[in-house]
């Protein structure tokens, strides 16, 4: 196979840091609130303009509160868990690594007795069928390791007495979220908007704040954690006020990227951007002797964490541990020329290439490393088998 001739011009495809919004540079941060105490005006004014431009951005209804909150999409999610499960029973439904997380917190961490925990496997998404509305639920939108979303939300009912916690690191922003069918929403800055990492976010409905101030869990909750005191939201976590420091580095990026988007046109531009990535490695797949999606039903596949797997027949017959080499190797090409970086497949999930497709990466640069991709792989196949 001839070597690609053209490289994508900014071959960045992590899924987390992932790629800056087109355009950035360094200068883009002069504006940071530095050498300031988080609790000063300018700065408690840059991070209410992160919630405020969040809010403008996804089109969070008025009556949602917004935070910012410690330790990215996991500490967010963490604090969401803590402090509201336990007064229902909960449902967990998870098919990948990090919906899997929030399996073991509620099976083996949280001391709770009433709990069912629904699993499928990379590539597949669980069965909602049977949910039940009094339960609380916790699940992720899109499964980031796995390359899997959810088809609808038509399985939520809109009579809920339980809340739904949702982890959408991996979706906000390149997903439309169906927000009356969701009470508690976390994501973190280095998801799609690719900003540095550091804070997450946390949505919570009316009826989340209402769990928060009517009813305190059995067991005690680390300060970091905490968003109700003697069952009194927290309110200032909503409005600025961060509960540790968070970096002004960090925030005056976040801000770029949210300025970026606003620029663009919105959400619909950010959703189409990434769809379109999708569609790019769709056709690539139709006409590909090498590799196929993960996920298997097409109304699943996320238009972010793209994942894909070889499907010929050499590679099928290799043991787990060797394929996971061998994809190293492949990856290791593409970042030796220089045409695509960070491109491997997560540690637990099966061996292949995750292509972040998220809306700061450019469809261009999408087109232009999936060749890469054949080639590379291609390439050491060959060396494998006349080895």
């Amino acid at each position: 196979m001839e070597k690609p001739s053209q490289k994508p011009h900014y071959p960045f495809f992590s899924s987390g840091p992932c790629a800056k919004p087109p355009g950035w540079s360094f200068d883009k941060l002069k504006g940071a609130e530095l050498s300031r105490s988080h609790r000063s005006k300018p700065a408690v004014a840059k991070l209410q303009e992160v919630i405020d431009k969040s809010r403008s951005v996804l089109q969070i209804p008025d009556d949602y509160l917004i935070g910012i909150v410690p330790a990215s999409d996991t500490g967010a999610l963490e604090m969401a868990m803590w402090c509201l499960l336990g007064q229902r029973g909960v449902e967990v439904y998870s098919w990948e690594n990090f919906g899997h997380d929030w399996n073991i917190d509620v099976g083996e961490q949280l001391p709770l007795e009433d709990k069912i925990l629904v699993k499928a496997d990379y590539g597949d998404i669980p069965d909602f069928s049977n949910s039940n509305p009094d339960n609380d639920i916790v699940f992720t939108w899109n499964g980031t390791t796995a390359g899997v979303r959810i088809k609808n939300t038509d399985w939520i009912s809109s009579e809920r007495k339980g809340l739904t916690i949702c982890d959408a690191t991996s979706a906000v922003f390149s997903m439309e979220m169906d927000w009356p069918k969701l009470d508690v929403v976390t994501y973190s800055w280095q998801k799609v908007l690719g900003s540095e990492a550091a804070h997450g976010m946390l949505i919570l409905s009316p009826r989340a704040v209402e769990r928060l101030e009517s009813y305190t869990p059995s067991w005690p909750i680390p300060k970091i954690f905490r968003l109700a005191q003697k069952q009194k939201l927290i309110s200032g976590i909503f409005s600025g006020a961060t509960i540790n420091t968070p970096s002004m580095i960090s925030v005056e990026d976040v801000l770029n990227s949210l300025n970026w988007s606003i620029e663009i046109g919105g959400l619909s531009k950010l959703i189409e951007i990434s769809e379109n990535n999708l569609s790019l490695v769709n056709d690539w797949i139709e006409n590909s002797n090498n590799f196929e999606f993960l996920a298997q039903d097409p109304d699943t596949r996320s238009c972010t964490s793209i994942c894909i797997v070889p499907k010929d027949e050499w590679f099928k017959s290799l043991d787990k541990d060797t394929k996971s080499k061998f994809m190293a190797e492949v990856c290791g090409e593409l970042e030796s020329n220089e045409a695509g970086f960070d491109l491997n497949s997560y540690k637990t999930a099966p061996p292949g290439i995750r292509i972040w497709g998220g809306s700061t990466v450019e469809n261009k640069n999408v087109e232009l490393v999936l060749p890469w991709i054949d080639w590379a792989y291609q390439s050491i196949k060959e060396r494998h088998q006349s080895a």
